[in-house]
């Protein structure tokens, strides 16, 4: 990132990365790291697409710093679950942090691709139910975030690339097989 990039990066998010509730998720681990520290990445990856794409930027840092605001485990409570926590992240971030609708529906929907997942493979995670309507991104920050969180998660799950390369090549194939239009 470019000094001025950074600076203007910084300036939309420092009043989250300075609350003291957002600073409770370093605390939780999230796909080997801190749930802080992924948050920033998908985030910081998030405004880099931005820019290239055109989109709100402010939106789109905030919407990517915020997806996983929730405090505790995925499975700690039902609304923190697998396909769930979108939601609770982002009644989380209107709560704490006042965000736009832009942002909120950004975080809501930054797990379509396992929703998609789940769709064609229903054996996963039987007890949750997930509408694709639902979790479907309808703005492109709303799409940027979820594939930088995609991006991010695969990185940092090293141990497990094989199974998320193997996610996302089902994930394109599908994607082309029923979205084709």
């Amino acid at each position: 990132m470019t000094k001025r990039s950074k600076c203007e990066f910084d300036e939309f998010v420092c009043d989250i990365l300075e609350n003291d509730h957002f600073l409770e998720t370093k605390k939780d681990l999230h796909h080997g790291t801190s749930k802080y520290e992924h948050s920033l990445r998908v985030a910081k990856l998030s405004y880099r697409l931005g820019r290239i794409f055109k989109a709100d930027l402010r939106s789109i840092s905030r919407a990517g710093l915020l997806h996983d605001f929730f405090l505790g485990t995925r499975k700690e409570s039902a609304q923190n679950s697998y396909l769930r926590h979108p939601v609770t992240a982002s009644n989380n971030a209107k709560k704490y942090f006042n965000v736009n609708e832009l942002e909120s529906e950004a975080i809501k929907t930054h797990m379509f691709h396992h929703v998609l997942i789940k769709k064609i493979f229903p054996f996963i995670n039987r007890e949750e139910k997930a509408s694709v309507k639902e979790f479907k991104p309808k703005s492109k920050e709303g799409w940027i975030v979820c594939a930088s969180d995609l991006l991010i998660s695969i990185v940092e799950c090293e141990r497990f690339q094989f199974t998320y390369a193997f996610n996302v090549a089902l994930l394109l194939i599908f994607n082309v097989i029923l979205f084709k239009n």
